[in-house]
């Protein structure tokens, strides 16, 4: 078995990992993936009780590395993400503390509950992977991957992240519940987990992890040399140019729009593509890749205008028209 081979399997094996512990939420088992291979964060929107914060856990658990969750509220500070400097008496010094970023994988759960300032400490450390304390700046690890969740269903008392910083995040996702097969799989999964506690009268120890960062390393590095022909890169271009300028394919469209995809978009298009590719087992990059993971690239880099949105227009709708315009080679 070859180098390239034994990488593949070895990310394959994770995906089987989270997949057995994740039931019915099959969507997010593989942007997770993907945004770990494309070395990116998540965005991931869902009602309450739908395995968001398991996912992450049960990711962190798989792989070689730490993981720590942060409940997002009203009165956090950004210190309490960021870690201070510690007054020693005894000599008279400072110590710097870390705070939870410093971790490989961070949960921010509900992140839209924070107010700006720990909003944007998250969002510096996710797109400068480093934490500045006074004049001294500490680099995050290697491995850093920050999944935030948002809950839809309450607005009261929650503060939007703001549309010019959500291009942070590679990938925003929307969750829905698992069918009627799924949610009995759940049920009996959970019972089975319940009992084994029971019987052994504490929690069950996390398993070994089945990939160690080297190997998602090496992944990476496979997935940046993926074969993507001149068409296909033409193609990925013509998408995101077409969020900025889709009167070009219909003037309905450019009624719609207020604000396309920037040039971050293009990027993380490119690598989400590349990602998607790699974990179907393939060795190139086709336009079906591109439309596949379109619209988790797009959707929180699209602003519609305020007609478009009271008339029911959702960014969805609209990358939907414009895929289906564009055309493909």
């Amino acid at each position: 078995m070859d180098t390239a081979t034994s990488i593949r399997d070895s990310i394959f094996r994770l995906r089987d990992f989270v997949a057995e512990r994740i039931i019915g939420q099959d969507h997010l088992v593989e942007r997770l993936l993907v945004a770990l291979l494309a070395d990116g964060h998540l965005l991931v929107e869902g009602a309450p009780g739908l395995a968001k914060t398991r996912a992450i856990k049960v990711l962190g658990e798989g792989i070689e590395g730490d993981f720590h969750r942060v409940q997002f509220t009203p009165d956090l500070l950004p210190a309490d993400l960021t870690g201070t400097e510690i007054y020693r008496p005894q000599d008279g010094s400072f110590t710097f503390q870390q705070g939870p970023l410093f971790h490989n994988l961070v949960l921010a759960d509900e992140v839209n509950r924070a107010p700006a300032k720990v909003q944007s400490a998250l969002l510096e450390a996710m797109a400068e992977r480093q934490i500045t304390i006074g004049r001294v700046s500490y680099p995050l690890p290697a491995l850093f991957m920050v999944m935030a969740t948002q809950n839809p269903l309450e607005q009261e008392g929650t503060y939007p992240l703001p549309e010019a910083q959500l291009d942070r995040f590679l990938l925003h996702i929307n969750i829905g519940y698992p069918d009627h097969a799924a949610e009995k799989r759940i049920l009996h999964l959970a019972r089975k987990e319940a009992a084994a506690e029971e019987a052994s009268g504490e929690t069950a120890p996390a398993p070994s992890p089945v990939l160690d960062q080297a190997g998602i390393f090496a992944a990476r590095r496979a997935i940046l040399e993926m074969y993507m022909s001149e068409d296909v890169e033409n193609y990925l271009m013509e998408i995101v140019f077409a969020t900025r300028d889709p009167e070009v394919y219909s003037p309905d469209l450019g009624s719609w729009l207020a604000y396309g995809g920037s040039p971050r978009a293009t990027l993380a298009l490119d690598r989400a593509a590349r990602a998607h590719a790699w974990l179907r087992g393939e060795d190139f990059v086709a336009p079906s890749d591109l439309q596949d993971v379109a619209h988790d690239v797009l959707r929180h880099r699209i602003i519609l205008k305020y007609e478009a949105a009271a008339d029911g227009i959702t960014p969805d709708r609209f990358i939907d028209e414009l895929l289906g315009r564009i055309p493909v080679p």
